[in-house]
């Protein structure tokens, strides 16, 4: 990869989320839990790759057991809710590849990728340099969620917001400050109804498992050299109380213990998530 083609991308977490997937394929044993290499053609890194000190394959295991098991999380209710529900938003989009991946049912929605402007440019022309075309049904929706009005960016895109929808919001809560995570879920919870929202969350430090406090110490500072610092965390308890209080009809918790029990159960090599991101789902 080329020092001007490094420069351009925008965004280094979703570059490490996109590899960590690509780990998870070659270096975990079958059964995986979500088939992803697009992400690694798309990034297309020197062929040092793997020795990067974040794709240690065993010091990062439970963080990308996690990254796999909540993109799963969503495909499966997608997968059922296909045919119920036609219009998927994804806040964060980053470099996600289920239109590409999985276009038996991505097919079956209209999909909106909300990011910020560089990221969705660049992947959108990295998608044609490897051969993706751009179907209509997928629309990038550039924003700064800090300062735009994301909502009105989706609907000028096409989204209808009198129609369900599924929206998945995964490793971003913790950039935005508390006060746009709930403006966020009050927003969502404005939708209509039969909707289903995912978003993933932090825990504080000390609710985490102790084995797992040391990478969230080094991804905190990371995050913070890198000039985007974790700026909000929440209990479990907290976040579905949030979900309420926006006026979610249900909301529900699906901590690391879940989501280990559906994909990670019975495996010999005892690949599982860590719980220093968990997941909300709240319907309307």
């Amino acid at each position: 990869m080329s020092e001007t083609r490094l420069d351009q991308v925008p965004d280094q977490t979703a570059v490490r989320v996109a590899l960590w997937r690509a780990v998870h394929m070659q270096l975990d044993p079958p059964p995986h839990v979500l088939d992803d290499e697009i992400g690694l053609r798309l990034v297309d890194p020197p062929a040092d790759w793997r020795e990067r000190g974040d794709m240690d394959p065993a010091a990062t295991s439970r963080f990308r057991a996690s990254i796999v098991a909540r993109s799963r999380f969503v495909e499966d209710l997608l997968t059922e809710q296909a045919g119920t529900v036609d219009q998927y938003v994804l806040l964060g989009a980053g470099l996600e590849t289920f239109a590409q991946r999985r276009p038996e049912i991505a097919g079956r929605f209209r999909i909106f990728e909300v990011d910020r402007p560089e990221t969705q440019a660049w992947k959108r022309r990295r998608l044609v340099e490897i051969g993706y075309h751009l179907p209509e049904r997928l629309r990038s929706v550039p924003v700064d969620f800090e300062r735009d009005s994301w909502w009105e960016r989706l609907t000028s895109a096409g989204f209808d917001p009198s129609r369900p929808a599924v929206v998945a919001s995964l490793g971003v809560s913790m950039y935005l400050t508390d006060a746009v995570n709930r403006e966020t879920l009050a927003l969502l919870a404005g939708s209509a109804a039969g909707s289903t929202v995912v978003m993933s969350f932090m825990p504080p430090l000390e609710l985490i498992d102790e084995q797992d406090q040391p990478g969230r110490r080094f991804a905190e500072s990371g995050a913070a050299a890198s000039g985007t610092p974790f700026l909000s965390f929440y209990a479990p308890e907290q976040m579905v109380a949030m979900a309420r209080t926006a006026g979610f009809a249900t909301a529900r918790h699906i901590s690391a213990d879940e989501l280990n029990r559906r994909y990670f159960a019975g495996r010999p090599d005892g690949l599982r998530t860590s719980n220093g991101e968990e997941l909300l789902v709240a319907t309307t």
